[in-house]
């Protein structure tokens, strides 16, 4: 770390420009704080979003659970298809994130957890559900700490109710190799609007 990152006049000019960059600059922060953590230094289009989100069954969902949300660019379209008893858990490891979040989105459904994904059967179990039935990521899978996201894989996979699935945004196609042990049928999109173009797939759990 060099002296300026310590100097407390370089902190304080720093924060206020973060904040003065609103959701921007927090997402910036996350993404110089953790790279390899954050898919991408832009959040997603909301194209991307409408189009992951367009084969979820919102009348029979009542736990949805993204990982990675970021600034919550996701969170808020997934509460306004939500229905007004369901819930949203979005984990993730960056705690700028999660406290940003708390502080924006005030809605009742809405739960950010600071954990990691590879615990989401323990989390979800902590607020009252054994399953879900829709999980969301764009956790960058192939920079992930090597055997990371063969458990986020594997633990998603055991948490998901059978007809649930787990959805996946990724600018790498190898992000299919990580679910492919875990689920039977993978069905794949395209994002082309979105900046970098993206790599959609749906993972059913049968």
């Amino acid at each position: 770390m060099s002296k300026a990152d310590t100097n407390p006049e370089t902190r304080r000019i720093s924060a206020r420009i973060m904040r003065a960059m609103g959701p921007w600059g927090v997402f910036l922060k996350g993404f110089i704080k953790h790279p390899v953590m954050v898919g991408s230094i832009i959040p997603s289009t909301r194209v991307l979003i409408e189009q992951m989100l367009e084969p979820v069954d919102w009348q029979n969902t009542k736990l949805f659970v993204e990982y990675g949300p970021g600034v919550g660019t996701f969170c808020r379209p997934i509460l306004e298809k939500m229905r007004p008893d369901a819930t949203l858990i979005a984990i993730d490891l960056n705690e700028d994130f999660i406290d940003y979040l708390k502080r924006d989105i005030k809605d009742s459904r809405f739960i950010p957890v600071h954990g990691s994904a590879t615990d989401v059967a323990e989390i979800i179990k902590a607020h009252g559900f054994d399953h879900a039935d829709y999980v969301v990521s764009g956790l960058p899978f192939s920079t992930l700490p090597a055997g990371v996201g063969d458990i986020i894989a594997k633990e998603t996979a055991q948490v998901i109710r059978p007809g649930g699935a787990f959805l996946i945004y990724q600018f790498r196609a190898k992000a299919r190799d990580f679910v492919a042990p875990f689920f039977k049928r993978i069905d794949k999109g395209m994002a082309w609007w979105n900046i970098p173009p993206c790599f959609l797939f749906w993972a059913w759990k049968d």
